[in-house]
C-alpha cells in the first residue's frame, strides 16, 4: 500500500468574484472545514482578470480589511497540481475586472469509504456537481407537476 491508498476523492472549485465582492465572510467557514478534518487544502490560488483579458496572480490579503490576513493559514498552499494552463484555464471564463479562488482539495470525510472501495477493486469511473439553481429548477418543475 502506498500514502495514496488512504486518500478521499480530490475536488476543484473556481469560485468568481465579481469587482469588489471579495468580502472574506466565507474564508472563516473554509477553515472551520479544515479545522474539523472535513477537507485538507492541497492547493489555493487567486486570480484576476484585467480589463484588457489577461489573468494575474493575486495574493493572499486582507480581503475583508479587518486588519489580518484572512487565509495566510493556507499562504504557500501548493502541491504543484495546478498548472500556468490550469489557472489561464480558469481566467477565460472569469468576468473582467472579476476575481476568483481555486481551489483543490481532499474530501477527508469520504477517505474511509474510498480507501475500502479501492481494497475491494472498485473504482470512481465518473463524478460531477449538480448546479443549485438546476437542483431548484427540478424540483420547482415536480411539484408543478404534483
Amino acid at each position: 500500500m502506498n500514502e495514496t491508498d488512504d486518500m478521499g476523492p480530490i475536488d476543484y472549485l473556481i469560485i468568481e468574484f465579481p469587482p469588489g465582492a471579495m468580502s472574506g465572510e466565507g474564508f472563516p467557514l473554509l477553515v472551520d472545514l479544515v479545522d474539523r478534518g472535513v477537507i485538507r487544502i492541497i492547493d489555493l490560488t487567486f486570480v484576476r482578470k484585467e480589463a484588457d483579458g489577461s489573468v494575474v496572480a493575486v495574493t493572499i490579503a486582507d480581503f475583508d480589511h479587518d486588519g489580518s490576513l484572512d487565509l495566510a493559514v493556507f499562504e504557500g498552499a501548493s502541491s504543484g497540481l495546478l498548472s500556468g494552463e490550469d489557472i489561464d484555464e480558469a481566467g477565460r471564463v472569469l468576468q473582467p475586472g472579476s476575481a476568483a479562488g481555486i481551489l483543490v482539495y481532499e474530501n477527508l470525510w469520504a477517505a474511509p469509504l474510498a480507501s475500502a472501495l479501492r481494497r475491494s477493486g472498485a473504482q470512481m469511473i465518473a463524478g460531477g456537481r449538480i448546479p443549485i439553481q438546476e437542483l431548484v429548477a427540478a424540483l420547482d418543475t415536480a411539484d408543478a407537476g404534483a
